[in-house]
């Protein structure tokens, strides 16, 4: 009789604690529904903008680092093409330097058909005595290619000058420009001789001067040629030496006197044709 009512006070116990964690969950669950609207309020003002902040640096961190990467990549293409240009750039002056040297070797070729009764070889300048003029200047042919002194020298349209010195694999060239340079000219249409004189400071100008040209009745006009005459005893005959751009009657009325622009551009010489033959070789063969 004990036991059964010591069992009967155990579950009114049970009972008891069912019926107060059912009135408890009752409680916390009206008491939810009226914090609820404080707490998403809170939540608003605190955790959301908190959230959105962090979702806004992971999008620029995103950003950045994606530019960043994109940003190495224009780099590294614009490296590259620097160095296509660099090379183009290289390419186009090769080129060039190809293209004035044809030029050059055209001009050579037609000066070499103009002049075909003499026996030339070309040579290169690789050395100058001024910066500004080739007054004096040195080629890379010399005794063991033929070469010896008193031969002349042409380039351009005309005359350069003649050969002074030869070592074996050399030649020393002085031009008509230089203000050791005397030699005789004749105009091509009347064959009036001159005596035509190098002055680096007429140069400066762009013109030599030439006198002791006869004042007679021949007409000798501006743009006439003055070529080497036949009485020189160096210079063979018949080169272009330039053109008349000036004369005038000396004050002896007995000569003329006057400028003239050379056939040559002393001021740029690479390549000079050598005529393989002196005046007096010439003379000796007759």
């Amino acid at each position: 009789m004990k036991k059964k009512n010591q069992k009967n006070s155990k579950n009114k116990y049970w009972f008891a604690g069912l019926t107060l964690t059912c009135i408890l969950l009752m409680g916390l669950s009206m008491f939810y529904e009226k914090i609820q609207g404080p707490l998403k309020a809170a939540a608003a003002v605190t955790v959301i903008p908190m959230q959105q902040g962090i979702s806004y640096m992971g999008t620029l961190l995103g950003d950045v680092s994606e530019n960043f990467t994109t940003l190495q990549d224009v780099k590294k293409e614009n490296a590259q093409l620097k160095e296509k240009i660099e090379t183009l750039q290289i390419e186009n002056n090769n080129l060039q330097q190809e293209k004035y040297e044809l030029e050059r070797l055209k001009e050579l070729m037609k000066l070499d058909q103009n002049y075909a009764d003499y026996e030339k070889t070309a040579a290169h300048v690789i050395g100058t005595e001024s910066d500004n003029w080739f007054h004096v200047f040195t080629i890379d042919k010399g005794s063991n290619d033929g070469i010896k002194k008193d031969m002349n020298v042409i380039a351009g349209s005309g005359l350069v000058g003649i050969v002074t010195k030869v070592g074996p694999n050399w030649a020393t060239v002085r031009s008509i420009i230089d203000d050791s340079s005397n030699l005789s000219g004749m105009a091509l249409t009347t064959s009036d001789r001159c005596i035509v004189s190098g002055d680096l400071k007429l140069i400066n100008e762009g013109k030599i001067k030439f006198d002791r040209m006869e004042n007679n009745e021949h007409v000798i006009q501006v743009g006439d040629q003055i070529v080497t005459s036949h009485i020189s005893n160096k210079y063979l005959q018949g080169i272009l030496i330039g053109y008349i751009s000036e004369i005038n009657v000396d004050s002896n009325n007995l000569t003329r006197s006057g400028y003239i622009t050379p056939a040559v551009d002393f001021k740029n010489l690479q390549e000079v044709l050598v005529i393989m033959k002196t005046k007096q070789d010439l003379t000796n063969e007759k």
